[in-house]
């Protein structure tokens, strides 16, 4: 064999080495691909299993969120009903608070009137006394 042939064969082998190594990688590579899309299958289903909860739970959120609002719209409009009805009541109530703050006022006046009445006449029956007196004095 000369030294061409013997480089040749060299190549060759060489050749046949790399060919050998790249499938080995190939494999390999394969292999972790196939694992890799795998874990991320996986991965999507259960992103699609807690997408889906999310959605339905949102979904029964919304629907008790819409109930409270109508139940609450529904009991303030009660509220506001009931609040009319008892508006008279209270209007009531201040004009007898109004006119039992007049009787009060009137009723002073009576008594500070009554109470000059009565210091007048008991000045008149001390005049009247003393005239009596008096006129006792000079009968005797």
């Amino acid at each position: 064999m000369t030294g061409t042939e013997v480089a040749a064969l060299i190549a060759a082998i060489a050749f046949a080495v790399l060919v050998v190594v790249i499938i080995f990688f190939l494999i390999q590579l394969n292999k972790n691909l196939t694992q890799s899309t795998q874990k991320v299958n996986q991965i999507l289903d259960k992103s699609d299993k807690t997408i889906t909860v999310l959605t339905d739970d949102v979904d029964v959120l919304l629907k008790q969120s819409e109930e409270l609002l109508v139940n609450g719209n529904e009991l303030l409009a009660d509220v506001n009903q009931k609040v009319e009805t008892i508006d008279p009541l209270f209007q009531a109530i201040a004009d007898l608070g109004e006119s039992v703050s007049e009787i009060n006022a009137s009723s002073k006046e009576v008594l500070a009137k009554v109470g000059d009445v009565s210091r007048s006449a008991s000045k008149a029956a001390i005049i009247g006394k003393t005239a009596k007196t008096a006129v006792n004095l000079f009968r005797r």
